[in-house]
């Protein structure tokens, strides 16, 4: 009923898991992750104690692989009819899926990542997702290459039963909002006839929203780019005084109304920021 990749980012610094699903929320069931030590995603007949328990496992060094037999070793309930994917902050993903999952199911791993997925429609979804996920290796954002993979998924027929939800989960040391959270995307479309293309247009909003501008683009507070801003915030309420220093507590402030606080930067602005005050 779900088709899922939890996988770490090419530096090994983030950790995530996407998953889609013809079940309502199943961004609330199926992902965890935690930062520095890995993801792992549980779905059909979902165990949701596998989340803390592979969690503890792989705190303590123990393999993704290792990982996943401790899981179905220990569960008392119908592991036949389980599926589940691990991957850690080295080494090769592992997946698991039970002989009696509904057909299609079925997965596959490898370096950094773990696809799985139940009643599909057929092997060509965890085909295309593994073939999305190799193919966006230059993608340096895992949230993106993530849902790449999904996509795929989803274009290859996904769930046999149709489409509800989608989520997506990215963590990473100190890289959530203002630098005090390890959880950079925590995105979830609980009941939607499109959830996937959904859980895009989300993704797309968040990175206006919440990353952090790219230093390179990044535009100097002077001359006429000085000129139009102040001008702009004017316009806007929140007018500055002749300074530089004004300037910035004036673009500040109105970033903060707005929500892009997180794209600020002290005597500079961020492109994108200036395209959201020409609005």
């Amino acid at each position: 009923m779900t088709f899922s990749i939890v996988a770490r980012s090419a530096d090994g610094r983030a950790l995530g898991v996407a998953v889609a699903s013809k079940f309502l929320g199943a961004g609330a069931a199926v992902p965890a992750a935690l930062a520095d030590v890995g993801a792992v995603a549980t779905q059909s007949y979902a165990n949701l104690a596998y989340r803390p328990q592979a969690l503890a496992l792989l705190g303590t060094g123990v393999a993704a692989t290792g990982t996943v037999a401790a899981l179905i070793a220990a569960d008392a309930g119908p592991v036949d009819h389980r599926q589940v994917g691990v991957v850690g902050t080295t080494g090769e993903g592992a997946t698991f899926t039970g002989t009696a999952c509904h057909d299609w199911a079925g997965g596959t791993a490898g370096d950094g990542f773990a696809i799985q997925g139940n009643m599909l429609a057929g092997p060509q979804v965890v085909d295309g997702m593994r073939a999305a996920w190799l193919a966006n290796a230059d993608q340096g954002r895992l949230a993106y290459r993530l849902l790449a993979a999904l996509r795929a998924g989803d274009e290859a027929g996904g769930d046999r039963r149709g489409r509800q939800s989608a989520a997506l989960l990215v963590v990473a040391k100190g890289m959530g909002y203002g630098g005090t959270s390890d959880v950079v995307v925590d995105l979830r479309v609980d009941d939607h006839p499109a959830p996937v293309t959904e859980l895009a247009r989300l993704l797309e909003m968040h990175t206006l929203y919440f990353e952090r501008p790219d230093p390179a683009t990044l535009l100097d507070l002077e001359g006429p780019v000085g000129a139009e801003v102040r001008e702009r915030l004017a316009a806007a309420g929140h007018p500055a005084g002749p300074s530089l220093a004004e300037l910035d507590a004036a673009l500040a402030s109105w970033a903060g109304i707005e929500n892009l606080e997180e794209r600020i930067v002290a005597g500079r602005i961020d492109p994108l920021v200036l395209d959201q005050l020409r609005r």
